[in-house]
């Protein structure tokens, strides 16, 4: 099997040491990204650890496909203990960072430790430096950008920096690269600010030793020839028919579709799209630079996720308005899909829908944790008493679109995902929109016979995670195919995959996770059912617990 290969380099941000250790047994077994993220952190970050401490870390991985040149795979992994969820978690972004970080000869790095000082840590091939950074702090991602190129002669795509909010401890604050491509989801951006690190720079001329299947040159060649909706609107193209089946949130998810949805869906944002976007090596090509000659304002995106909860979900129908949300959100350093819901839920506790400078005027506020912004910056879960709404949120963390009342088993996928209400933990939502999944399509009512498919899902999400391999491969890397490219079974990919799930909720388990936890805020049809039935084709206990033989090599927080 394909796997990547290299060392794992510790970096103690307090100590300012390093530490270099071989882990090729952990390589082999869980390939890269996401499921060495996971081992990693399962066996080297005590159970019972505040996400906040220095004794968290964060786990940066990159998997094998970033050897190759093939489309989809501009990505990598982050992995820790997140502030928003209290539970372990993993994000992972695209962009052009993950060869510069292949280049630098390590197969993962880990942050551990507490820094008395702000610090940029520059990782190459050659050495590890430990620069102290007084001058960033409160700096955008854009000024740390400009700081690493006239100082060091780095460009963006070696970078992965915090924003103020970063630094201010915001519980969905995420670690940028490239600018505007994010490790979004869980606040991974808040332990870099627990440990005074204000950045990570990658690079180097190191060539791992992988070698891909030819098979790679086939998705490349069919990457660039297609004639997808994707590529001229990305994620945005799904919009009018996600409001057409009443699956897009609305004014705080007391609606499911909205009036308003053409001002800020695939075309409105095609519209102001200016020029072609992609990831490293990608042919694809579905990002969105976009730009709004009138107002000035430039951004990547929004995507979908970006346009539901800063769009429809704040009762905002203007793309300009929701444009200058993301850059907000890209600057500042965080996730948009957090922010956006966190926003809505404030819109709606003072009847504002709609109020587009009071939007921006809140997510600044958020950033930097000044006033009502204080509050909300530590997410829905945590002030929606305060606020007088209802909890928007599974296991601490906000729901991103595809709405689960109308895609039932897209419903249950937010419940049992580890991470949260997360769309991309499974994907289930394009299995149950005929457009996307097609000739796959299941009925989006009901949970029948869907949970046997979920944990596939889920396995498979792992697999391309560890891949690296971006979930939007879906339409030409099929399981063959990843099998293929990986050289191994496709059977032996959702073996491994299981493990990776396993060993997540094994660890969540530990930290109080049970079935209480994978609850949702609405009610589906046999829902209980359902998710008995989840457990038992992953062989847990009904309580939504891992058997405690079914893994090893960490300790409890008794022993």
């Amino acid at each position: 099997m394909k796997h990547a290969v290299g060392p794992l380099l510790t970096l103690d941000v307090g100590a300012r040491q390093t530490q270099t250790t071989d882990i090729d047994d952990v390589l082999e077994s869980f390939i890269g990204g996401r499921g060495v993220g996971t081992k990693l952190a399962y066996d080297r970050v005590p159970v019972d650890v505040d996400p906040f401490d220095a004794e968290n870390s964060l786990f940066f991985a990159t998997g094998p496909m970033q050897m190759s040149q093939m489309s989809f795979t501009g990505r990598m992994s982050c992995t820790g203990v997140s502030p928003l969820t209290n539970g372990l978690l993993s994000s992972n972004a695209g962009g052009f960072m993950s060869r510069n970080f292949t280049g630098t000869g390590y197969s993962a790095v880990e942050v551990t430790g507490a820094s008395d000082e702000l610090l940029a840590i520059h990782v190459t091939d050659e050495g590890v430096e430990f620069e102290e950074v007084p001058d960033l702090e409160g700096a955008t991602t854009s000024e740390v950008s400009e700081y690493m190129e006239e100082t060091h002669d780095l460009e963006e795509d070696q970078v992965a920096c915090i924003g103020p909010a970063g630094e201010n401890l915001v519980r969905f604050a995420s670690i940028m690269t490239t600018e505007t491509r994010a490790f979004g989801r869980g606040g991974l951006g808040a332990i870099l600010g627990s440990k005074n690190v204000k950045a990570l720079t990658f690079g180097g001329d190191a060539t791992p030793d992988v070698t891909i299947p030819d098979v790679q040159m086939d998705v490349h060649r069919e990457a660039a020839t297609s004639d997808n909706i994707m590529r001229r609107q990305g994620t945005t193209s799904v919009t009018s028919y996600a409001n057409h089946v009443e699956a897009l949130p609305t004014r705080y998810f007391s609606e499911l579709s909205f009036e308003g949805a053409d001002g800020i869906g695939g075309d409105a944002v095609e519209e102001k799209k200016y020029k072609k976007g992609t990831c490293s090596s990608c042919a694809f090509a579905c990002k969105l630079p976009t730009k709004d000659e009138e107002s000035g304002i430039e951004t990547e995106g929004p995507e979908y996720e970006t346009v539901m909860a800063f769009g429809s979900n704040a009762g905002i129908d203007d793309v300009v308005d929701v444009m200058k949300s993301n850059e907000l959100c890209d600057e500042y350093g965080m996730d948009t899909i957090s922010c956006g819901d966190v926003v809505s839920a404030y819109l709606a506790s003072e009847d504002e829908f709609g109020n587009a400078d009071l939007v921006h005027e809140t997510v600044e506020k958020i950033a930097l944790r000044e006033d009502i912004g204080d509050t909300l910056a530590e997410g829905v879960a945590r002030c929606h008493e305060e606020l007088g709404v209802e909890n928007w949120s599974v296991k601490g963390m906000e729901f991103s679109a595809h709405d689960g009342r109308t895609l039932n088993g897209q419903g249950l996928a937010f419940a049992t995902a580890n991470r949260g209400a997360d769309h991309m933990y499974a994907e289930f939502y394009s299995l149950e929109y005929p457009l996307v999944g097609k000739d796959k399509a299941l009925p989006k009512d009901g949970l029948e016979g869907k949970p046997p498919k979920l944990v596939e899902k889920e396995n498979h999400a792992a697999v391309l995670d560890s891949g690296v391999v971006c979930k939007f491969s879906r339409d030409f890397v099929d399981d063959e195919t990843l099998g293929a490219l990986l050289d191994t079974d496709y059977d032996d990919l959702q073996a491994i995959g299981s493990r990776i799930v396993e060993l997540e909720r094994h660890f969540n388990n530990q930290r109080g996770f049970d079935r209480e936890d994978d609850s949702l805020p609405y009610d589906l049809p046999d829902f209980d059912a359902a998710l008995s039935e989840y457990y038992e084709v992953r062989g847990w206990n009904d309580d939504g617990t891992v058997p405690d033989g079914n893994v090893s090599g960490h300790a409890s927080a008794d022993d």
